[in-house]
């Protein structure tokens, strides 16, 4: 059986992005290796996650255009929590920019934020089952 291990975000300065992924949004850097040639190798990952995101600085005009603009305004990267109104409050206070205020749908709490280029993300509560 395969799992996802990681996904590439293009990222204007790997500096820069961990300090917003580990030091605003509480991920953990799971590894930063120095490839050599200004290249490294730099994983963060969400607390109690499987999956990473691999920083990946853009390096020609073609990925530096599309840094902030992965998925053409969608949102398209999902995290999942155990307490929405929790980490709402704390990165709205960090300085996070949302784009709504949470809500609810049938599937659970739901509020779309912005990482640092701009890249939409849900934040999401799974509702739970059986209660």
């Amino acid at each position: 059986m395969a799992r996802l291990g990681a996904v590439s975000l293009l990222v204007r300065d790997y500096d820069e992005a961990v300090a917003f992924y580990v030091g605003t949004l509480g991920f953990a850097l799971s590894e930063d290796t120095d490839m050599g040639g200004g290249k490294r190798w730099v994983r963060v990952t969400p607390k109690g996650g499987e999956t990473s995101l691999l920083l990946a600085k853009a390096t020609t005009e073609e990925q530096r255009a599309r840094v902030g603009d992965q998925a053409g305004g969608r949102v398209w990267l999902f995290l999942e929590t155990h307490d929405l109104m929790r980490d709402h409050a704390a990165w709205l206070a960090a300085g996070v920019r949302f784009r709504e205020e949470p809500r609810h749908e049938s599937y659970g709490k739901v509020v779309v934020f912005e990482d640092l280029y701009g890249n939409a993300w849900d934040l999401i509560e799974p509702a739970r089952t059986g209660d």
